[in-house]
């Protein structure tokens, strides 16, 4: 479908928030190292409660007031790298210095204008993720440039703030989190609505990741760097989508709500069309499932509680997104809850009978234009979970409620809560300003890594590469890591690198490959065994492929349960056979006969072994036979 959608036509508008984790020695406002734990090697835990409270505007924010609705008790794990400020029993001490610094490197290599002091702010958060119920975060720069394709997009600002801690389980109302990375100092830019295509998207979320390489001062790894993507139609609203980890997700992520809006935005027509209307009884169906075969039901003691949507037939079984239609808008509200949701639509199921769905729809007068919806869950739980399914049922008659909503992996997204407003910021009272004096920013400036242009020019004086492949790596995010290889393994071929770098990472991606999950020490160790020809460069995809689906494993294990292990003398004889078998033809073509050759062995052992490697043997065994004579 996104393929005949013009994207002028439709008003896409679309601004990025990258979240990147820098390398600094301590956390954001205490000494605790930044380096994530084994979670088996928590020293204790303690559980919290969390409220919305009103802000100094005397407003409380909607997503926070939404949050304190599923009643959530929150646990917490500690480590002998935590401390009380993690745990919201000290308070905060100064803005790391080093970090700030980071932050106005990052700033300045973005053409911004720095502020002349930075102040501390919180912002209202409650779903956990910090245990004060905010997260802090202060302002360092504004008004910033960059381009993607010759086209100009802002930077609205640069903040510099703590990360949020993990979440690692959730079962019902209870959720589990780490405090290990909470506290991380991270980057945050926000880009101002700029972006007019999802290929524009893709390449302005590139540029912003090799500049915060460039400095050599961020983390890397999976879950270093987070993008959230804000995506609005004209016809639609704005959606902020969160938590995306895979860069080259991002174009597939707005492609994705744009055929979302505007699906809902027919199914809006159509249900207006219907007459359609929800009626806001809830019924104890219970009685119907006294004797159910539902192993959904039975878990829930036999509790179900159910709803009619008037004119809804049909519609929560349309797909709207990749492997998600409608119901699934509704199910995300009631997962809220910690209870499931089930249809008319897709009944009989999950152990339900035809006889049962039937005994439904009498209850409710339900027609063949209605849908029912039931959830399994004790009553308050599925009173809750069932209201906010009928506000939402009611939405899809009128709007598309401006929302934030979860990434997933396929490029589709699910709800999280309501787009938050201004209401959510107040000031920190227990971190003072830190004043950015010209003597700091000049420093920062004087030593500011090189441009892109720079780095270009040298890639080719230094590595004879041409204009594509100089420009290709000096572009490419993973330049440090392409200098790195280099520097390492001399005997290495610059050009497979940059390739293997560039080409071939991106032509796994339609294969189904998460490229994201390929580390720096993969291709480290994969172009250090390449170096001691432990196997052929043809294989190299291959070895890459294995290890973005395994990448616990080392290098040498992929190697051997690929296949690629070989013995050197059983090669050498392998190649004295075939030549052996092959003399009358040596002696009829001489020296020319390595070529012909060379493509019998390499049918052999393509990929174990190095082409220039094999062919010198080869030729080496040739030559023998010519002497003979």
């Amino acid at each position: 479908m996104d393929e005949e959608i013009d994207h002028s036509e439709i008003g896409l508008k679309a601004g990025l928030e990258i979240h990147q984790q820098l390398d600094t020695r301590t956390k954001l406002f205490c000494n605790c190292p930044t380096t994530l734990r084994e979670k088996k090697d928590s020293t204790f835990a303690f559980k919290r409660y969390l409220r919305a409270s009103k802000s100094e505007m005397g407003e409380v924010d909607r997503a926070a007031r939404e949050e304190a609705k599923y009643s959530r008790t929150f646990m917490y794990k500690c480590y002998d790298s935590t401390c009380l400020v993690e745990n919201d029993e000290e308070p905060p001490r100064e803005l790391n210095r080093e970090a700030i610094d980071v932050s106005l490197e990052v700033a300045l290599l973005l053409n911004m204008n720095p502020v002349d002091e930075i102040h501390t702010m919180r912002k209202i958060v409650i779903d956990g993720s910090n245990t004060c119920g905010f997260q802090r975060t202060a302002l360092v720069a504004t008004d910033g440039l960059l381009s993607a394709d010759d086209v100009p997009v802002r930077v609205d600002s640069l903040c510099l703030e703590e990360d949020a801690a993990q979440k690692i389980e959730a079962e019902g109302s209870a959720v589990g989190y780490s405090l290990d990375r909470l506290g991380i100092p991270l980057v945050e830019i926000c880009t101002a609505p700029d972006i007019r295509t999802p290929e524009q998207a893709v390449k302005v979320a590139e540029q912003l990741g090799m500049i915060l390489r460039s400095t050599g001062k961020v983390k890397r790894g999976l879950g270093t760097i987070r993008q959230d993507i804000n995506i609005s139609i004209a016809a639609g609203a704005r959606v902020e989508i969160k938590g995306v980890q895979n860069l080259r997700l991002i174009g597939e992520i707005v492609k994705n709500e744009i055929v979302r809006q505007l699906k809902l935005i027919a199914l809006k027509e159509e249900l207006n069309k219907r007459g359609a209307r929800v009626e806001h009884r809830i019924k104890d169906l219970s009685g119907i499932f006294k004797a159910t075969s539902s192993r959904v039901i039975q878990k829930s003691g036999g509790n179900v509680f159910g709803v009619c949507l008037r004119g809804f037939s049909g519609v929560l079984g349309t797909e709207i997104q990749p492997e998600r239609r409608f119901g699934s808008e509704l199910a995300d509200f009631a997962a809220m809850y910690g209870a499931g949701l089930m249809h008319t639509d897709e009944l009989p199921a999950y152990g339900i009978s035809e006889d049962e769905v039937e005994r439904l729809k009498r209850t409710f007068d339900a027609t063949d234009n209605d849908c029912v919806v039931i959830v399994a869950a004790e009553r308050a739980r599925a009173e809750k979970a069932l209201k906010a399914v009928l506000r939402r049922a009611e939405d899809a008659m009128r709007e598309i409620p401006k929302e934030t909503r979860r990434a997933l992996p396929n490029g589709s997204s699910a709800y999280m809560r309501p787009l938050p407003g201004a209401a959510r910021m107040y000031p920190e009272t227990d971190v003072p300003p830190v004043n950015i004096d010209e003597q700091r920013l000049h420093a920062i400036k004087t030593n500011l890594p090189e441009t892109f242009a720079h780095r270009n020019a040298r890639y080719k004086e230094r590595f004879e590469l041409n204009d594509e492949l100089a420009d290709k790596i000096a572009r490419n995010i993973n330049f440090a890591l392409f200098e790195h290889i280099m520097d390492s393994y001399k005997n290495i071929p610059v050009t497979l690198v940059v390739r293997t770098l560039t080409d071939t990472l991106t032509e796994l991606i339609p294969d189904g490959i998460d490229v994201e999950t390929l580390e720096d020490h993969h291709f480290m160790d994969i172009f250090g065994q390449l170096s001691t020809n432990a196997f052929g460069k043809e294989a190299v995809p291959d070895i890459l492929k294995f290890l973005a689906k395994k990448p616990e494993l080392s290098v040498e294990k992929a190697i051997e349960e690929i296949g690629l292990s070989v013995n050197m003398g059983e090669v050498e004889r392998l190649i004295e056979n075939i030549v052996n078998a092959k003399k009358d033809f040596i002696k009829e073509k001489g020296a020319h006969a390595v070529g012909p050759l060379m493509g019998v062995v390499m049918t052999e052992l393509r990929g174990k072994v190095d082409g220039k490697l094999l062919n010198k043997i080869v030729a080496e065994k040739v030559k023998e036979v010519l002497k003979e004579d």
